[in-house]
Protein backbone atom coordinates (compact mmCIF):
# COMPACT_ATOMS: atom_id res chain seq x y z
CA UNK A 1 0.00 0.00 0.00
CA UNK A 2 1.48 3.33 -1.35
CA UNK A 3 2.32 5.62 1.98
CA UNK A 4 -0.14 8.84 2.10
CA UNK A 5 1.58 11.67 1.38
CA UNK A 6 1.30 14.45 4.18
CA UNK A 7 0.40 18.02 3.72
CA UNK A 8 2.33 21.14 5.17
CA UNK A 9 0.16 23.06 7.69
CA UNK A 10 -1.47 25.79 6.32
CA UNK A 11 0.52 28.73 6.28
CA UNK A 12 -0.57 31.61 8.60
CA UNK A 13 -0.38 35.24 7.37
CA UNK A 14 2.05 37.58 8.13
CA UNK A 15 2.41 39.22 11.18
CA UNK A 16 2.63 43.00 10.63
CA UNK A 17 4.79 44.99 12.63
CA UNK A 18 2.99 47.54 15.31
CA UNK A 19 3.54 50.62 13.29
CA UNK A 20 2.28 49.30 10.32
CA UNK A 21 -0.80 47.64 11.89
CA UNK A 22 -2.56 50.42 12.38
CA UNK A 23 -1.75 52.20 9.47
CA UNK A 24 -4.82 54.44 7.90
CA UNK A 25 -5.44 57.20 5.59
CA UNK A 26 -5.33 59.17 8.56
CA UNK A 27 -1.74 58.44 9.28
CA UNK A 28 -1.20 58.84 5.31
CA UNK A 29 -2.61 62.27 5.48
CA UNK A 30 -0.44 63.19 7.98
CA UNK A 31 2.48 62.18 6.35
CA UNK A 32 1.70 63.67 3.44
CA UNK A 33 1.30 66.89 5.24
CA UNK A 34 4.64 66.41 7.26
CA UNK A 35 6.31 65.99 3.63
CA UNK A 36 4.70 68.91 2.01
CA UNK A 37 5.21 71.23 4.98
CA UNK A 38 9.20 70.50 4.82
CA UNK A 39 9.31 70.88 0.86
CA UNK A 40 6.99 74.47 1.36
CA UNK A 41 10.13 75.46 4.43
CA UNK A 42 12.95 74.29 1.23
CA UNK A 43 11.26 76.73 -1.00
CA UNK A 44 11.02 79.50 1.32
CA UNK A 45 14.52 78.88 2.35
CA UNK A 46 15.55 79.20 -1.64
CA UNK A 47 13.43 82.47 -1.89
CA UNK A 48 15.11 83.86 1.38
CA UNK A 49 18.33 83.78 -0.27
CA UNK A 50 16.54 85.30 -3.36
CA UNK A 51 15.92 88.25 -1.20
CA UNK A 52 19.65 88.53 0.03
CA UNK A 53 20.61 88.36 -3.04
CA UNK A 54 18.45 91.25 -4.31
CA UNK A 55 19.05 93.22 -1.05
CA UNK A 56 23.11 92.75 -1.77
CA UNK A 57 21.94 94.67 -5.60
CA UNK A 58 20.68 97.62 -3.52
CA UNK A 59 23.88 99.37 -3.24
CA UNK A 60 24.66 99.17 -6.19
CA UNK A 61 21.55 99.26 -8.28
CA UNK A 62 21.48 102.59 -6.36
CA UNK A 63 23.86 103.93 -8.35
CA UNK A 64 22.06 102.99 -11.70
CA UNK A 65 19.07 104.78 -10.32
CA UNK A 66 17.39 101.24 -9.67
CA UNK A 67 17.58 100.70 -5.88
CA UNK A 68 14.24 101.17 -5.30
CA UNK A 69 12.93 98.57 -7.77
CA UNK A 70 15.83 96.37 -5.78
CA UNK A 71 14.16 96.99 -2.73
CA UNK A 72 10.97 96.14 -3.45
CA UNK A 73 12.09 92.87 -5.05
CA UNK A 74 14.11 92.59 -2.13
CA UNK A 75 11.10 93.00 0.16
CA UNK A 76 9.06 90.54 -1.65
CA UNK A 77 11.35 87.85 -1.63
CA UNK A 78 11.45 88.31 1.64
CA UNK A 79 7.89 88.46 2.75
CA UNK A 80 6.78 85.29 0.86
CA UNK A 81 9.55 83.21 2.41
CA UNK A 82 8.54 84.13 6.07
CA UNK A 83 4.87 83.20 4.70
CA UNK A 84 6.36 80.03 3.43
CA UNK A 85 8.15 79.06 6.41
CA UNK A 86 5.20 79.77 8.24
CA UNK A 87 2.88 77.75 6.14
CA UNK A 88 5.27 75.04 5.48
CA UNK A 89 5.46 75.12 9.79
CA UNK A 90 2.17 74.63 10.00
CA UNK A 91 1.75 71.77 7.95
CA UNK A 92 3.88 69.92 9.74
CA UNK A 93 2.97 70.80 13.39
CA UNK A 94 -0.25 69.77 11.85
CA UNK A 95 1.28 66.41 10.08
CA UNK A 96 2.72 64.97 13.07
CA UNK A 97 -1.04 65.96 15.46
CA UNK A 98 -2.95 64.08 12.87
CA UNK A 99 -0.51 60.92 13.05
CA UNK A 100 -0.98 61.51 17.10
CA UNK A 101 -5.01 61.82 16.75
CA UNK A 102 -5.23 65.18 18.30
CA UNK A 103 -8.88 66.13 18.20
CA UNK A 104 -7.64 69.82 17.37
CA UNK A 105 -5.71 68.44 14.28
CA UNK A 106 -8.63 67.47 12.34
CA UNK A 107 -9.90 70.84 11.62
CA UNK A 108 -6.94 72.37 11.31
CA UNK A 109 -5.79 70.06 8.53
CA UNK A 110 -9.27 70.81 6.70
CA UNK A 111 -8.67 74.29 7.24
CA UNK A 112 -5.40 73.80 5.22
CA UNK A 113 -6.36 71.44 3.21
CA UNK A 114 -8.95 73.39 1.92
CA UNK A 115 -6.41 76.46 1.25
CA UNK A 116 -3.98 74.09 -0.15
CA UNK A 117 -6.47 73.29 -2.92
CA UNK A 118 -5.28 76.69 -5.07
CA UNK A 119 -1.43 75.19 -4.72
CA UNK A 120 -1.20 73.82 -8.36
CA UNK A 121 -0.20 70.83 -8.82
CA UNK A 122 0.82 69.08 -5.84
CA UNK A 123 -1.40 71.15 -3.02
CA UNK A 124 -4.24 70.06 -4.76
CA UNK A 125 -2.95 66.73 -4.27
CA UNK A 126 -2.68 67.29 -0.97
CA UNK A 127 -5.69 69.19 -0.25
CA UNK A 128 -7.92 66.70 -1.76
CA UNK A 129 -6.86 63.75 -0.63
CA UNK A 130 -6.95 65.27 3.12
CA UNK A 131 -10.64 66.96 2.82
CA UNK A 132 -11.45 62.87 1.02
CA UNK A 133 -10.31 61.66 4.19
CA UNK A 134 -11.06 63.90 6.95
CA UNK A 135 -14.44 64.38 5.60
CA UNK A 136 -15.65 60.69 5.79
CA UNK A 137 -17.41 59.07 8.58
CA UNK A 138 -14.43 56.63 9.60
CA UNK A 139 -12.03 59.59 10.61
CA UNK A 140 -14.63 61.59 12.49
CA UNK A 141 -14.83 58.62 14.70
CA UNK A 142 -10.93 58.46 15.27
CA UNK A 143 -10.73 62.46 16.46
CA UNK A 144 -14.36 61.81 18.73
Amino acid sequence: MPAAKSRPPAASPPRIPAPLARASHVDLVGVFFMLWGVLTILIGASTLALGVAAAALIDSATRAGGGFAAGVTAATFTTLAFMAGVWGGAHVVVGVSLRRLRHWSRLAALSLGAVDLLLLPYGTAVGAYALWVLLRDEAKRQFA
